[in-house]
């Protein structure tokens, strides 16, 4: 990514501050600001038909997470991206086109490269030999390092140097400093990691970045439509660990990804229920309450600097032919609640 203009360190540290709140020991010439109101703006595989900033602006959104996906073949030290075989939103093309139409609204960006493997989660991630996990990580290097470019070019406000990669942080952590650093030389903005829910207390890269960035789908409740205070009531030890593990750090966190399925007992271990999503009965009212709950849970944390819903569809392009019962809030009652915390 090309070097910084005087208009874009200033677009930067004015964003950035939104993430802060106010006495936060970490940045304390920071002033008091509002936290990230963000969605994930899914790839659409062709050219958008209207501009996608309209809705997210709509919604109360000040951000969107982008993410180009590459793809791991399963079991294989390979790491494929920018394929024309790919969608367009996935694609560099896409990628750019996506960030100047959210700009040119005012909508920043945290672009979150992200590696995909069918049936073969990224926190499994595992190779038999030295060789293989160094073929790995050059190409993963490869691939981080074409967007951290584009991120720089395009003064992309944040970034995200990995999602979930619970085995490979574990066997293999000098190859995750050695890229921080890497990617420090490129991009000068913000920069972040996506740790898997049960994994976040055990990255040992926190201290080099400016986030602690968590997916957020930690089970809740095992009841179909838990009320609002139920969850609020079952964040609480979560948001214990959260609190000690800023505490040892001093780094604000953010929630990379959170979000639920509207369907019945959402709230309780979300990547199984996918498995057998088009089986269980739709429940707006769950997944209203489930996002109402976290935002009344974290909302005056001061460590908390907000997150990215999981997901949000252009044209509602992109779904999986489920999208009565995906993440996605539009058309939803949840619609109406995230719009309500986003207007806070």
């Amino acid at each position: 990514m090309s070097k910084l203009k005087t208009g874009t360190l200033l677009t930067i540290f004015t964003w950035f501050t939104a993430l802060y709140c106010q006495n936060d020991p970490v940045l304390s010439n920071s002033p008091l600001s509002k936290p990230v109101k963000g969605l994930t703006l899914v790839a659409p595989p062709q050219p958008f038909q209207t501009d996608p900033a309209m809705e997210l602006i709509s919604i109360g959104a000040n951000c969107v997470a982008i993410i180009p996906y590459a793809y791991t073949p399963p079991r294989q030290a390979k790491v494929r991206f920018g394929s024309k075989r790919q969608w367009w939103g996935e694609r560099p093309e896409g990628v750019r086109k996506s960030i100047e139409l959210v700009h040119e609204q005012g909508i920043h960006v945290l672009l979150k490269p992200q590696v995909w493997s069918p049936g073969w989660w990224t926190g499994d991630y595992d190779f038999p030999t030295d060789q293989e996990w160094s073929s790995w990580e050059g190409q993963y290097t490869d691939y981080i390092t074409h967007f951290a470019e584009i991120a720089e070019e395009m003064n992309v406000e944040a970034f995200c140097i990995g999602t979930e990669f619970k085995l490979a942080i574990r066997k293999r952590p000098q190859f995750w400093h050695d890229l921080i650093q890497h990617i420090k030389t490129i991009y000068t903005g913000r920069l972040t990691y996506a740790a898997n829910w049960d994994n976040f207390e055990n990255i040992p890269f926190w201290s080099e970045l400016d986030y602690i960035g968590i997916n957020a789908y930690f089970p809740l409740s095992t009841k179909e439509t838990p009320s609002v205070q139920e969850l609020v009531n079952a964040w609480q030890p979560v948001k214990k660990k959260i609190a000690e593990h800023y505490t040892i750090h001093k780094t604000p966190v953010i929630f990379t990804e959170y979000g639920y399925l509207s369907v019945d007992g959402c709230a309780n271990k979300t990547w199984e229920l996918e498995a057998s999503i088009d089986q269980i009965a739709i429940n707006e009212t769950a997944q209203a309450n489930a996002i109402d709950a976290l935002h009344t849970a974290f909302a005056s944390e001061h460590y908390w600097k907000g997150g990215f819903l999981w997901k949000w569809f252009p044209d509602m392009q992109g779904h999986e032919g489920y999208p009565e019962r995906d993440y996605t809030p539009q058309g939803k009652k949840s619609a109406q609640i995230l719009e309500a915390w986003f207007s806070k």
